[in-house]
């Protein structure tokens, strides 16, 4: 395949950026799309000139750190993948490929296609997680009985792996859909109860700290969402809300 790449090049987050256009041959249908990158960063180093930044961990759907906007869409044209798990016999001989970084005022760029989404990790500190007591008298998971239903759900919004797609779909660059996943996955369970109030309450501060917008129920975010998580978990982040406000 001989593909012509028009990418995002934005040497820091001050930097005023551009798309370059590059040339790309020989590309085989069976390499995914962060194999093509790779290829034309070594075509760029051996003329000397500087690769393309792109971020990656795992390759396996796995890690979120993949995410690109790739012809106007969170990790390319297919649905429920990462850019990772994204192989270039999605595209045709000749065609022009638009890449560019996730782009939010949260999502500030680092360098080229890589963005800093440490605002999410902050989000998480906040509250998206289940304080437990480890000296010595810990319970096992098991012993304590959660409803088959629940369950499932919380399996379901703990899929979410954080990588920004709703983010970056979102007109608002809302950030409601990673944070209603996390708040879900414990308000469902018996052990997230505890901390609850607090929980709901402290993530939507940070979030809304982090400068992301408001949801106003487009749906895109769960269309581009590689891990396709529900809004119905949006849903249950408001009543989760609601409540703890009641409850002061």
């Amino acid at each position: 395949m001989n593909l012509t790449l028009k990418i995002w090049r934005q040497q820091n987050a001050d930097d005023k950026g551009k798309m370059v256009d590059y040339k790309i041959s020989e590309i085989s249908p069976d390499m995914s799309f962060l194999e093509m990158l790779d290829v034309l960063n070594e075509e760029l180093i051996s003329k000397g000139e500087s690769p393309v930044a792109f971020d990656h961990d795992c390759r396996e759907g796995i890690c979120g750190s993949c995410s690109l906007f790739i012809n106007g869409r969170a990790h390319g044209p297919d649905r429920y993948i990462t850019t990772c798990q994204l192989h270039m016999r999605s595209f045709n001989d000749g065609d022009t490929i638009y890449i560019e970084p996730f782009r939010a005022t949260s999502f500030p760029v680092i360098k080229d296609l890589i963005v800093d989404r440490s605002s999410f990790d902050r989000v998480q500190h906040a509250g998206g997680f289940i304080s437990v007591n480890t000296s010595g008298n810990t319970i096992d998971a098991n012993a304590i009985p959660v409803n088959k239903h629940d369950a499932d759900d919380a399996f379901s919004a703990a899929t979410c792996i954080g990588c920004g797609a709703c983010v970056a779909s979102c007109k608002n660059s809302s950030a409601m859909l990673f944070v209603g996943a996390k708040v879900s996955q414990f308000a469902l369970l018996p052990q997230g109860q505890v901390e609850a109030t607090d929980r709901v309450m402290n993530m939507v501060k940070q979030m809304d700290e982090e400068g992301f917008g408001n949801c106003t129920n487009t749906g895109a975010c769960e269309v581009e969402c590689p891990k396709g998580i529900s809004l119905e978990n949006i849903a249950r982040m408001n009543r989760e809300y609601m409540a703890a406000t009641l409850k002061g």
